[in-house]
């Protein structure tokens, strides 16, 4: 190998890796950004960016071309709708990423939880046309949704990109941004929980690609700030690398190729070829035969990674979603009953013991159910107030049990990150989000 390539390969290798998620409502154009994404930073070459305008066009979807790059699937390109979280890579000056583009449909909330919750950052696409902001704010909406969903998930860092600016009922008004801005805000501090500092908001046009890898001043005067690929660029270290820590990585995907192959990020600790690990909660012992980065095979995998393990010592049927793969000295706990903190969002009617509902908390998925409630937390005072029921907007702690097997989870105080925190959701609609306080069986 020339020196070249050497210097060029360990530059890359030298690069944090972040994890990126596209949300939002439907049709703010996520998969759209993605797609500008990848052929701004030169991934999709022009060929390929021409075949999917073409393809489009002979579907007489031509204003949807742009999300072809990341939608493969036949059905998503005949609607124009995201059904599965699509995947891609893309190196900025400083920075790798893995691309997440996921569902806006409300129908498809669990693939966008899946998404979520292999992602350090998420771009949360507003579509600024009239109307159309409006309709994923409200109640009901997905942008509220994908917000509350992305931060239990475990995200750490919110860009918002407000989206389609030069439509023509918006024309790059400033007054249109700010007042966008300023209903989101609120929100996403108050109900969600983010800082400000984990905020950053951005005007651009997915479309024609303003404000996505370059500046527009033709087009945008009054805006001044980086754009979004600039803005991830300049994001602080997120993912610190602690040999010492425990390895774990939920498993977001498995499959069959001369092995049993499992796909997920790995959320602390580091990995080499021969590492000997235990999958709970079936604890099944494992020996990691082959690593896998951006279909390149690799010596190792550590924190921030989303990365592909062959597996030695398992079958590919014995493993699911869900499950987690840790050390074999140190393995994640896993629980049937755990006592959790409990902030209710939206429910019809007031939730007492014995109510049922989903659990979503890394990449598992249970039907759990609320088998007392303790108390109710004063938000004013701090002070826990006895209690057998909850409503919407108040915050309680409850003990809940899984109705089928155990799930991998942590204390809160332990590790505060993707297997302490979790969402409840009911009927097709996110009624809760919590974290774990204590594991009870």
């Amino acid at each position: 190998m020339a020196d070249g390539e050497e210097q060029i390969n360990s530059n890359e290798q030298q690069k944090e890796h972040l994890n990126i998620v596209l949300i939002g409502h439907v049709d703010a154009g996520k998969s759209s950004t993605g797609g500008q994404i990848l052929i701004s930073t030169g991934v999709i070459d022009k060929r390929t960016a021409e075949k999917c305008r073409q393809e489009a066009k002979e579907k007489c979807h031509e204003g949807w071309w742009l999300s072809y790059v990341l939608d493969l699937n036949p059905d998503e390109r005949d609607k124009g709708k995201t059904i599965e979280t699509g995947r891609g890579t893309f190196q900025t000056k400083n920075k790798k990423f893995t691309l997440l583009d996921a569902p806006g449909h409300k129908g498809f909330v669990p693939e966008m939880i899946s998404g979520a919750s292999q992602a350090d950052v998420a771009v949360l696409v507003i579509s600024a046309r009239k109307g159309e902001f409006e309709t994923g704010f409200e109640r009901g909406g997905q942008t509220r949704e994908h917000a509350m969903l992305a931060k239990t998930a475990g995200v750490r860092h919110l860009t918002v990109l407000i989206n389609k600016m030069d439509d023509s009922t918006v024309e790059w008004d400033e007054e249109r941004f700010k007042e966008c801005r300023d209903k989101l805000l609120p929100f996403l501090k108050k109900s969600c929980g983010f800082k400000d500092k984990e905020l950053f908001f951005i005007p651009a046009s997915s479309l024609t690609g303003a404000f996505i890898k370059d500046q527009a001043p033709d087009v945008c005067k009054w805006y001044s700030g980086p754009s979004l690929l600039d803005h991830l660029d300049s994001l602080p270290p997120l993912n610190i690398v602690d040999e010492n820590s425990a390895f774990i990585m939920p498993i977001t995907s498995k499959h069959k190729d001369m092995g049993t192959i499992v796909t997920g990020k790995i959320e602390s600790g580091i990995i080499h070829i021969g590492s000997k690990l235990i999958i709970m909660p079936n604890k099944s012992l494992v020996e990691a035969v082959g690593l896998y980065a951006e279909e390149k095979e690799v010596p190792t995998l550590q924190c921030g990674d989303n990365g592909r393990i062959k597996l030695k010592g398992i079958e590919e049927e014995d493993v699911s979603p869900g499950m987690v793969l840790c050390d074999v000295d140190r393995p994640c706990r896993a629980a049937r009953v755990f006592d959790a903190q409990v902030y209710i969002l939206e429910t019809k009617s007031i939730i007492c013991a014995g109510y049922s509902a989903v659990l979503h908390v890394h990449a598992a998925t249970e039907e759990v159910k609320l088998s007392k409630i303790h108390y109710l937390i004063d938000r004013k005072t701090n002070k826990n107030i006895p209690t057998k029921f909850a409503k919407t907007d108040q915050i309680v702690a409850v003990r809940i049990e899984s109705l089928g097997k155990s799930v991998c989870v942590d204390k809160y105080t332990e590790f505060d990150g993707r297997l302490s925190r979790f969402t409840l959701r009911d009927e097709g609609k996110t009624v809760a989000m919590g974290k774990v306080l204590r594991i009870v069986e």
